[in-house]
């Protein structure tokens, strides 16, 4: 048995949610978004996603000003997916670089998302869920992302960080634009998987004329 089987097997649940998840009456990680469920326990995405990854996007040392004198700590920003429509992100600080990481997973699964995938390119037009159904905008802070659909074999045109996050969602082919100050990774990572959230929001336009 893994560490994490054994981990999950001694876990005791502490919300309604996670004694679900546990008991068996929910099987499937869908049926959570379905019912607008808020997942509060990274234990229960452990259950519903055992293929889940994660990948280190970046590390960085920041520092605070205290009575005591300056407080160095890490921050970890971490992906987290299973390459075929749930993506999450996080990020967590701490006075050791292994805790940081630690704390970021826990925030990535906790962020975890159903990403809404398609082939929405004219130029390709298959059935197959390789790249974004519709353009989507993602923003945080100065940073703006769009990003659109694109054929079969195109890649991923965009910058590392959005390609780690991109891929780690399941989409394989993409355009991407981008504007604001991109080289602050954490907002360029949040622009990103705003972008991606946003394949399950759509907005209704209000016909004026007819009043409908």
């Amino acid at each position: 048995m893994s560490a994490q089987s054994q981990s999950l097997e001694e876990w005791i649940p502490k919300t309604r949610l996670g004694r679900m998840v546990k008991e068996g009456r929910i099987v499937s990680i869908k049926d959570i978004f379905d019912n607008n469920m808020v997942i509060q326990e990274p234990e229960i995405v452990d259950y519903l996603l055992p293929d889940l990854k994660y990948e280190i996007i970046d590390v960085s040392i920041v520092q605070k000003q205290t009575d005591a004198g300056e407080l160095t700590r890490f921050r970890a920003l971490v992906v987290a997916g299973n390459f075929s429509g749930y993506v999450g992100i996080g990020f967590g600080k701490a006075k050791q670089l292994r805790q940081a990481i630690e704390k970021a997973l826990i925030d990535a699964k906790l962020n975890i998302t159903p990403i809404r995938r398609g082939c929405g390119s004219w130029e390709c037009s298959c059935r197959d869920p390789h790249s974004l159904p519709f353009t989507v905008v993602g923003k945080s802070g100065s940073v703006v992302i769009r990003l659109m659909p694109a054929p079969k074999g195109t890649g991923l045109v965009a910058g590392e960080v959005a390609k780690v996050i991109l891929r780690y969602a399941g989409i394989n082919d993409a355009w991407t634009w981008s504007k604001g100050e991109t080289r602050t990774t954490l907002n360029f990572a949040l622009a990103t998987y705003e972008a991606l959230k946003n394949t399950y929001k759509f907005v209704t336009i209000y016909d004026w004329a007819r009043g409908q």
